[in-house]
């Protein structure tokens, strides 16, 4: 698998011209690589691409994938932020969400990162769970908050298609998500981490000033990117996305042949301009419509002024600067605003 990837990294480097600012280690487990196979990684991307000597260079891992040591091994190799999925510090959460570490390993893996010297680092944390009342949710947030993390991304957990939890949700032997209780503990979040000095840069992301994840504002940015190795997604900036091919041997056995397995589409202006809508309207920066008028047309920028009007009306989007953005409470229906904005293509 590593020597596909380091494969597909030199045959992309062909089409993919951009400066490298920013690489992350994610989707799975990429904390079980080993530290020489991430500095293989490290090293085939400096020597194929042009990148910026200060890269952001993130990996995501586990808290019981932590340890001192390893984190030693992390920092010489290049790694210079985490991304750690704590979800919670309370052990019946843990044990319901079926996760592997304990609630004093997501404690500890936070004392060990600032330990080793990393100074940047975000967690996750996940809210609206059936188990979980208000007390434990004020809690696991405070603990973050004492614990100094510079930035926090927060999920409501969301019930998938053919999933366990489903089934055991039908099978009524555990509760439904209550959308009430979920959108009263997104409204307590963005109150507690504001008075804590965190910036709600993005629906689901806080963080201290300077510690904002220069990756993930990058795609929000519609930013070129690469991704690379089985079911990764790319994007050239414009209007071309293309996926890899999800299915390992597929992807190794094509790699072997010195071809990426992917497909791709391209994108009508409508698409991009609803892709342009759904990402900038859950940031702070909102829709900027001096942005549309001089990507999309001056017809669209209006027809988007025009239907934005109901949501203004009932004090869920506010007009700021030649910009839209959500109110506190519009926050809470982001998803359905922007379908409601969207052009038909």
């Amino acid at each position: 698998m590593i020597a596909a990837m380091l494969n597909e990294l030199r045959l992309s480097a062909k089409s993919f011209l951009h400066p490298i600012e920013t690489i992350y280690f994610g989707g799975g487990t990429p904390s079980l690589l080993s530290t020489e196979e991430i500095k293989k990684i490290l090293d085939e991307v400096r020597a194929t691409f042009m990148h910026d000597e200060n890269a952001e260079i993130t990996l995501e891992a586990n808290p019981d994938d932590i340890t001192a040591e390893k984190l030693g091994s992390w920092k010489a190799a290049g790694i210079n932020r985490f991304s750690v999925g704590i979800q919670s510090f309370k052990q019946d959460d843990l044990l319901w969400m079926n996760r592997a570490h304990n609630a004093e390993q997501a404690e500890h893996c936070i004392t060990l990162i600032k330990a080793a010297g990393f100074n940047n680092f975000s967690a996750d944390l996940i809210y609206g769970t059936p188990i979980l009342c208000d007390e434990d949710w004020k809690s696991n947030v405070e603990k973050m908050i004492a614990l100094a993390v510079p930035h926090l991304s927060c999920y409501a957990l969301t019930v998938e298609n053919k999933t366990a939890l489903q089934k055991m949700i039908a099978l009524k032997k555990v509760n439904d998500v209550d959308s009430e209780k979920q959108a009263s503990q997104f409204l307590q979040l963005m109150d507690w981490l504001a008075v804590a000095g965190y910036e709600h840069y993005e629906i689901s992301n806080f963080a201290k000033p300077g510690f904002k994840s220069k990756h993930n504002s990058s795609y929000w940015q519609r930013k070129p990117y690469l991704g690379i190795g089985p079911s990764a997604h790319s994007f050239d900036g414009k209007r071309i996305r293309h996926w890899n091919v999800s299915n390992n041997a597929a992807y190794i056995s094509s790699l072997q042949k010195n071809i990426i397995p992917f497909q791709q589409e391209k994108l009508s202006a409508n698409q991009q301009l609803n892709e342009y809508i759904m990402i900038s309207l859950r940031t702070q920066e909102g829709i900027d419509l001096s942005f549309v008028t001089e990507k999309f047309g001056k017809e669209k920028m209006e027809k988007l002024q025009l239907e934005s009007r109901k949501y203004i009306d009932n004090k869920k989007l506010q007009a700021i600067n030649n910009s839209l953005n959500l109110t506190r409470e519009g926050k809470l229906f982001a998803d359905g605003i922007a379908a409601y904005l969207f052009f038909e293509n």
